[in-house]
């Protein structure tokens, strides 16, 4: 079997799922203009601090009503702040198709002892999206499976008289799909997702029933400061104007800025969802071309646009945890392809983010690597 290597390499060989590549224009030195060394609640902080707020808000076209924060600890810190000071009023359904969703459960069912009921899929695959009461229940699950490769695929099956909550984690698919906000309460994302922004921050954007739920629903149990979104039964508005609960990094906010400025240089969320779109697509019609490797969603009308998880299917393996590792291997020793191994949790095989600061024409280059670096493993197994 030839292993000839390719004549052509990718120009970025980053293809992780998080933290994700950097625009493709971004360069330290745009960061000059970051407000170091300042307060954050100085004038200069705060109007950065809302640029972002605003920002997200125009490229998102999230409604005007909606309120949106920027908050700690990343798109996890912004769920476990949805988690732990809405829930308990309602019954709660919990829906789960990868770890992350499975990690919501753990935390709801173990740590917040909510009965809830839990609907969980296997990779690759989605809950019965037509069993869940959304009328009536707080319904928790993630829009884009970051593990798995799977989506949801519209929001039709979310009711439009509903008294129960849908908190959405929607960290990968924020920037890159097209959510329906009048279907959502809470949605949360990171900015070191589909804009590859520098980690640590997360935001959350709360639908006018959420604040009424959060103004008029105290839990049973105690919250830390920084899960606070009320203050003596009202919403910190302040929170949501660029008066951060705590300390932000300024540097990570310039970064974020950044990212926003490049979004609206590709077209705002029109053309990022058709960089993602078409990223997605160069990976899909080359598992179509090679019948040794296949989508790890069956189901195309499931499949992510960012976060495109594969699994081989040849035959001649005989250990699909170990030869997928050494395919990943032996593409990072090439500077080829940088961490795109499947998540600890998730079926062996690999993981490739196609969102949209990821050039088109490096997955085209990479993927023929991928060809040889299956071969060259396939030989060295016999």
């Amino acid at each position: 079997m030839a292993t000839q290597q390719p004549a052509v390499r990718p120009a970025n060989p980053r293809f992780s799922s998080g933290p994700c590549a950097k625009p493709p224009t971004f360069d330290v030195t745009k960061l000059a203009d970051a407000a170091l060394g300042r307060s954050h609640r100085a004038a200069i902080g705060k109007d950065k601090l809302k640029a972002a707020i605003e920002g997200t808000r125009e490229i998102l076209g999230i409604p005007a009503d909606y309120r949106i924060g920027i908050v700690p600890a990343s798109d996890t810190g912004a769920v476990e702040m949805a988690l732990w000071s809405l829930l308990g009023a309602r019954k709660v359904e919990m829906l789960a198709w990868e770890s992350f969703g499975a990690g919501w459960v753990t935390d709801v069912v173990k740590q917040l002892k909510i009965d809830a009921e839990v609907k969980t899929a296997d990779y690759g695959d989605i809950v019965d999206l037509a069993t869940v009461d959304t009328k009536n229940n707080d319904v928790v699950f993630t829009w884009n499976g970051t593990t798995s490769g799977v989506r949801v695929p519209n929001a039709d099956w979310i009711t439009d008289d509903r008294v129960g909550l849908t908190i959405c984690d929607a960290t990968s698919a924020a920037f890159a799909m097209d959510l329906p906000w009048d279907k959502l309460d809470v949605t949360t994302f990171s900015w070191q997702k589909v804009l590859g922004g520098e980690a640590a921050h997360g935001v959350i954007v709360l639908s006018p029933r959420a604040v009424e739920r959060l103004e008029s629903y105290t839990p049973a149990w105690p919250l830390p400061k920084i899960f606070r979104l009320t203050k003596g039964g009202k919403l910190i508005e302040g929170i949501f104007t660029g008066a951060t609960i705590n300390t932000p990094s300024m540097l990570a906010v310039e970064d974020y800025l950044f990212a926003l400025d490049w979004a609206r240089s590709v077209g705002g969320l029109k053309g990022l969802i058709a960089r993602a779109d078409a990223n997605a697509k160069a990976v899909f019609d080359f598992c179509d071309g090679n019948d040794w490797i296949t989508n790890l969603a069956e189901d195309e009308t499931t499949r992510s646009n960012t976060s495109v998880c594969l699994k081989f299917s040849d035959d001649r393996i005989q250990d699909g945890a170990a030869f997928a590792k050494a395919v990943a291997k032996r593409l990072e020793a090439e500077n080829i392809a940088l961490d795109i191994g499947a998540y600890r949790d998730a079926p062996a095989g690999l993981r490739i983010w196609c969102g949209g600061t990821v050039e088109t024409s490096d997955l085209q280059a990479m993927l023929p690597w991928l060809t040889w670096a299956f071969e060259a493993e396939i030989t060295a197994q016999a």
